[in-house]
Protein backbone atom coordinates (compact mmCIF):
# COMPACT_ATOMS: atom_id res chain seq x y z
CA UNK A 1 0.00 0.00 0.00
CA UNK A 2 2.50 2.36 0.62
CA UNK A 3 4.22 1.71 -2.92
CA UNK A 4 1.07 1.99 -4.63
CA UNK A 5 -0.16 5.39 -3.00
CA UNK A 6 2.76 7.32 -5.29
CA UNK A 7 1.84 5.80 -7.69
CA UNK A 8 -1.60 6.41 -8.00
CA UNK A 9 -0.75 10.26 -6.71
CA UNK A 10 1.43 9.99 -9.70
CA UNK A 11 -1.22 9.48 -12.33
CA UNK A 12 -3.47 11.74 -10.26
CA UNK A 13 -1.00 14.84 -11.44
CA UNK A 14 -0.47 13.28 -15.23
CA UNK A 15 -3.88 12.76 -15.83
CA UNK A 16 -4.80 16.36 -14.56
CA UNK A 17 -2.10 17.79 -16.58
CA UNK A 18 -3.63 16.10 -19.73
CA UNK A 19 -6.91 17.38 -18.93
CA UNK A 20 -5.80 20.85 -18.60
CA UNK A 21 -3.86 20.55 -22.22
CA UNK A 22 -6.94 18.72 -23.42
CA UNK A 23 -8.90 22.16 -22.74
CA UNK A 24 -6.11 23.99 -23.65
CA UNK A 25 -6.72 22.34 -26.76
CA UNK A 26 -10.24 22.34 -26.87
CA UNK A 27 -10.24 18.66 -27.56
CA UNK A 28 -13.07 16.00 -26.11
CA UNK A 29 -13.68 19.82 -23.69
CA UNK A 30 -17.82 19.17 -22.50
CA UNK A 31 -19.91 21.52 -24.23
CA UNK A 32 -22.47 23.04 -22.04
CA UNK A 33 -26.26 22.91 -23.31
CA UNK A 34 -27.67 26.61 -23.88
CA UNK A 35 -29.61 28.42 -20.26
CA UNK A 36 -32.90 29.11 -21.25
CA UNK A 37 -33.90 32.73 -20.25
CA UNK A 38 -35.35 33.31 -17.09
CA UNK A 39 -38.94 33.54 -16.85
CA UNK A 40 -39.65 36.46 -14.49
CA UNK A 41 -43.48 36.64 -13.26
CA UNK A 42 -46.80 34.97 -12.68
CA UNK A 43 -48.40 31.47 -14.56
CA UNK A 44 -51.44 31.79 -12.38
CA UNK A 45 -52.63 35.46 -11.66
CA UNK A 46 -55.95 36.56 -13.68
CA UNK A 47 -56.57 37.22 -17.17
CA UNK A 48 -56.01 41.22 -18.25
CA UNK A 49 -59.69 42.23 -19.30
CA UNK A 50 -60.14 42.78 -22.99
CA UNK A 51 -56.39 40.69 -24.21
CA UNK A 52 -57.34 37.18 -23.43
CA UNK A 53 -53.85 35.56 -24.19
CA UNK A 54 -52.14 37.50 -21.23
CA UNK A 55 -52.43 37.06 -17.66
CA UNK A 56 -51.45 39.90 -14.87
CA UNK A 57 -47.31 40.11 -14.56
CA UNK A 58 -47.55 37.01 -17.40
CA UNK A 59 -43.86 35.67 -17.57
CA UNK A 60 -43.94 34.54 -20.70
CA UNK A 61 -45.24 37.67 -22.22
CA UNK A 62 -42.38 38.75 -24.67
CA UNK A 63 -40.33 41.06 -24.07
CA UNK A 64 -40.38 44.32 -26.04
CA UNK A 65 -37.66 44.66 -28.58
CA UNK A 66 -34.69 46.94 -27.91
CA UNK A 67 -33.92 50.41 -29.94
CA UNK A 68 -31.66 53.19 -29.53
CA UNK A 69 -33.53 56.21 -29.06
CA UNK A 70 -33.11 59.48 -30.88
CA UNK A 71 -31.58 62.92 -29.65
CA UNK A 72 -33.15 66.30 -29.21
CA UNK A 73 -32.42 68.69 -32.12
CA UNK A 74 -30.50 72.14 -31.64
CA UNK A 75 -31.53 75.44 -33.18
CA UNK A 76 -27.79 74.86 -35.29
CA UNK A 77 -28.41 71.02 -35.23
CA UNK A 78 -31.16 68.22 -35.94
CA UNK A 79 -31.40 65.51 -33.62
CA UNK A 80 -30.43 61.76 -34.64
CA UNK A 81 -34.31 59.83 -35.55
CA UNK A 82 -34.44 56.71 -32.98
CA UNK A 83 -32.57 53.78 -34.57
CA UNK A 84 -36.02 51.36 -35.84
CA UNK A 85 -37.07 55.19 -38.18
CA UNK A 86 -37.56 55.44 -41.59
CA UNK A 87 -35.65 58.63 -42.77
CA UNK A 88 -37.23 60.75 -45.53
CA UNK A 89 -35.27 63.48 -45.28
CA UNK A 90 -31.49 63.63 -43.82
CA UNK A 91 -30.61 66.95 -45.21
CA UNK A 92 -28.33 65.29 -48.23
CA UNK A 93 -30.61 65.36 -51.42
CA UNK A 94 -34.34 64.82 -52.20
CA UNK A 95 -33.60 60.83 -53.72
CA UNK A 96 -36.60 59.99 -51.56
CA UNK A 97 -39.48 62.95 -52.87
CA UNK A 98 -41.18 62.91 -56.56
CA UNK A 99 -42.65 66.59 -57.41
CA UNK A 100 -45.67 66.39 -59.78
CA UNK A 101 -46.40 63.47 -62.45
CA UNK A 102 -43.60 61.96 -60.81
CA UNK A 103 -41.07 63.96 -61.55
CA UNK A 104 -37.60 64.08 -59.30
CA UNK A 105 -38.51 66.85 -56.64
CA UNK A 106 -37.18 70.50 -57.15
CA UNK A 107 -36.58 72.13 -53.98
CA UNK A 108 -33.77 73.86 -53.46
CA UNK A 109 -31.36 71.56 -50.83
CA UNK A 110 -28.61 73.29 -48.79
CA UNK A 111 -26.79 73.20 -45.67
CA UNK A 112 -29.21 70.60 -44.53
CA UNK A 113 -32.43 71.51 -45.03
CA UNK A 114 -34.36 71.75 -47.99
CA UNK A 115 -36.30 75.01 -49.35
CA UNK A 116 -39.43 75.48 -50.88
CA UNK A 117 -38.93 77.42 -53.98
CA UNK A 118 -42.10 77.72 -56.22
CA UNK A 119 -41.37 74.74 -58.01
CA UNK A 120 -44.11 72.71 -56.56
CA UNK A 121 -45.85 70.37 -53.95
CA UNK A 122 -43.37 67.37 -53.41
CA UNK A 123 -44.49 63.82 -51.91
CA UNK A 124 -42.11 60.81 -50.20
CA UNK A 125 -41.62 58.20 -52.44
CA UNK A 126 -42.17 56.01 -49.31
CA UNK A 127 -45.97 55.14 -48.38
CA UNK A 128 -47.09 54.47 -45.03
CA UNK A 129 -50.66 54.85 -42.83
CA UNK A 130 -50.38 55.22 -39.10
CA UNK A 131 -47.84 56.42 -38.16
CA UNK A 132 -45.59 58.21 -35.16
CA UNK A 133 -44.09 61.49 -37.65
CA UNK A 134 -41.43 64.22 -36.98
CA UNK A 135 -40.88 67.07 -38.92
CA UNK A 136 -38.71 69.94 -38.44
CA UNK A 137 -39.39 73.06 -40.38
CA UNK A 138 -38.47 76.66 -40.08
CA UNK A 139 -40.91 80.11 -41.58
CA UNK A 140 -38.86 83.00 -43.71
CA UNK A 141 -36.37 85.03 -41.50
CA UNK A 142 -37.38 87.97 -43.29
CA UNK A 143 -40.96 88.56 -42.67
CA UNK A 144 -43.73 89.19 -45.58
CA UNK A 145 -47.53 89.32 -45.82
CA UNK A 146 -49.75 88.76 -43.61
CA UNK A 147 -52.09 85.87 -42.40
CA UNK A 148 -52.14 83.20 -44.96
CA UNK A 149 -49.47 85.17 -47.03
CA UNK A 150 -47.23 84.82 -44.19
CA UNK A 151 -44.59 81.15 -44.11
CA UNK A 152 -47.47 79.01 -45.44
CA UNK A 153 -46.86 75.31 -46.53
CA UNK A 154 -48.23 72.04 -44.45
CA UNK A 155 -47.59 68.56 -44.05
CA UNK A 156 -50.05 66.53 -45.57
CA UNK A 157 -50.35 62.90 -43.96
CA UNK A 158 -51.13 60.67 -46.50
CA UNK A 159 -51.24 63.87 -49.38
CA UNK A 160 -55.21 63.95 -47.42
CA UNK A 161 -54.58 65.00 -43.80
CA UNK A 162 -52.80 68.53 -43.38
CA UNK A 163 -51.24 69.73 -40.01
CA UNK A 164 -50.59 73.32 -40.92
CA UNK A 165 -47.27 74.81 -41.25
CA UNK A 166 -47.93 79.17 -40.67
CA UNK A 167 -45.77 81.80 -39.37
CA UNK A 168 -48.43 82.23 -36.55
CA UNK A 169 -45.96 84.56 -34.11
CA UNK A 170 -47.84 87.45 -33.91
CA UNK A 171 -49.56 86.86 -36.73
CA UNK A 172 -53.38 86.50 -36.93
CA UNK A 173 -55.42 84.50 -38.78
CA UNK A 174 -58.41 82.46 -38.95
CA UNK A 175 -57.96 79.92 -35.98
CA UNK A 176 -58.48 76.62 -37.84
CA UNK A 177 -55.32 77.77 -39.80
CA UNK A 178 -52.68 78.86 -38.13
CA UNK A 179 -49.60 77.07 -37.75
CA UNK A 180 -50.21 73.22 -35.92
CA UNK A 181 -54.01 73.52 -36.92
CA UNK A 182 -55.77 70.39 -38.25
CA UNK A 183 -56.28 72.54 -41.08
CA UNK A 184 -60.23 73.95 -41.88
CA UNK A 185 -60.92 71.65 -38.70
CA UNK A 186 -59.13 72.30 -35.16
CA UNK A 187 -57.83 75.01 -34.13
CA UNK A 188 -54.42 74.18 -31.59
CA UNK A 189 -54.92 74.30 -28.27
CA UNK A 190 -52.18 76.75 -28.09
CA UNK A 191 -49.81 78.65 -29.99
CA UNK A 192 -46.50 77.36 -28.89
CA UNK A 193 -45.31 79.12 -32.24
CA UNK A 194 -41.26 80.19 -32.61
CA UNK A 195 -40.08 83.35 -34.01
CA UNK A 196 -39.45 83.57 -37.48
CA UNK A 197 -36.66 81.87 -39.14
CA UNK A 198 -35.99 79.68 -36.13
CA UNK A 199 -36.63 75.59 -36.10
CA UNK A 200 -39.53 74.44 -35.24
CA UNK A 201 -40.92 70.41 -34.39
CA UNK A 202 -44.04 68.65 -34.85
CA UNK A 203 -44.18 65.38 -33.70
CA UNK A 204 -47.31 63.85 -35.00
CA UNK A 205 -49.16 60.47 -33.99
CA UNK A 206 -51.27 59.55 -36.60
CA UNK A 207 -54.20 56.83 -36.95
CA UNK A 208 -55.29 56.38 -40.43
CA UNK A 209 -58.82 55.50 -41.16
CA UNK A 210 -60.48 52.25 -41.84
CA UNK A 211 -62.75 51.59 -44.81
CA UNK A 212 -65.30 48.94 -45.47
CA UNK A 213 -66.18 49.32 -48.70
CA UNK A 214 -67.03 53.17 -49.63
CA UNK A 215 -68.12 52.96 -45.72
CA UNK A 216 -65.79 54.65 -43.13
CA UNK A 217 -65.43 52.11 -40.10
CA UNK A 218 -63.32 53.48 -38.06
CA UNK A 219 -62.19 57.36 -38.49
CA UNK A 220 -58.80 58.68 -38.21
CA UNK A 221 -56.97 60.48 -35.33
CA UNK A 222 -54.00 62.51 -35.13
CA UNK A 223 -51.98 63.65 -31.28
CA UNK A 224 -49.69 66.35 -32.17
CA UNK A 225 -47.40 68.26 -30.23
CA UNK A 226 -45.75 71.40 -31.35
CA UNK A 227 -42.61 72.09 -29.97
CA UNK A 228 -42.73 69.67 -27.65
CA UNK A 229 -46.09 70.99 -26.54
CA UNK A 230 -49.24 69.37 -26.78
CA UNK A 231 -51.89 70.98 -29.35
CA UNK A 232 -53.83 68.04 -29.98
CA UNK A 233 -54.90 65.21 -27.92
CA UNK A 234 -56.32 62.25 -30.31
CA UNK A 235 -58.63 64.70 -31.90
CA UNK A 236 -61.02 62.68 -34.31
CA UNK A 237 -60.12 63.78 -37.81
CA UNK A 238 -63.50 64.67 -39.41
CA UNK A 239 -62.26 63.81 -43.55
CA UNK A 240 -59.94 65.09 -46.13
CA UNK A 241 -58.52 68.21 -46.05
CA UNK A 242 -60.64 71.45 -48.20
CA UNK A 243 -60.10 74.89 -48.17
CA UNK A 244 -64.01 76.76 -47.03
CA UNK A 245 -65.53 73.31 -47.48
CA UNK A 246 -66.50 70.95 -44.40
CA UNK A 247 -64.18 68.07 -44.26
CA UNK A 248 -65.38 64.70 -45.94
CA UNK A 249 -64.17 61.05 -45.72
CA UNK A 250 -63.58 59.55 -49.55
CA UNK A 251 -61.85 55.49 -49.40
CA UNK A 252 -58.16 55.71 -50.77
CA UNK A 253 -55.41 52.78 -49.80
CA UNK A 254 -54.02 52.10 -46.42
CA UNK A 255 -50.74 53.46 -47.34
CA UNK A 256 -50.01 56.87 -48.99
CA UNK A 257 -47.04 59.30 -49.31
CA UNK A 258 -46.63 62.22 -47.56
CA UNK A 259 -46.98 65.56 -49.32
CA UNK A 260 -45.19 68.97 -48.16
CA UNK A 261 -47.33 72.12 -49.79
CA UNK A 262 -45.73 74.77 -51.47
CA UNK A 263 -48.05 77.94 -51.11
CA UNK A 264 -45.04 80.11 -52.44
CA UNK A 265 -43.16 80.61 -49.29
CA UNK A 266 -39.83 79.46 -48.63
CA UNK A 267 -40.33 77.35 -46.14
CA UNK A 268 -37.69 75.27 -44.81
CA UNK A 269 -37.55 71.71 -43.96
CA UNK A 270 -35.07 69.21 -42.01
CA UNK A 271 -34.90 65.96 -40.22
CA UNK A 272 -37.90 64.23 -41.39
CA UNK A 273 -38.80 60.34 -40.60
CA UNK A 274 -41.46 58.40 -39.14
CA UNK A 275 -41.83 55.06 -37.68
CA UNK A 276 -44.81 52.95 -38.45
CA UNK A 277 -47.56 52.19 -36.13
CA UNK A 278 -49.02 48.37 -35.34
CA UNK A 279 -52.63 47.38 -34.08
Amino acid sequence: MKRIAPLLLSLAVVGSQSLAAGEAKNIDAPVEAPVPPKLIGYFDSEFIPGQTKWRVHDAYRPAPRIITPGTASTPKRPGQPPSDAIVLFDGSDLSGWSGGGDKPAQWKVENGYMEVNGSGSIRSKEAFGSCQLHVEWAAPTVVKGDSQARGNSGVIIMGLYEIQVLDSFNNRTYSDGQASAVYGQYPPLVNASRAPGQWQTFDIIFEAPKYDGDKVVKPGYVTVLHNGVLVHHRRKILGRVAHKFAAKYAPHADKLPLMLQDHGNPVRYRNIWFRPLGE
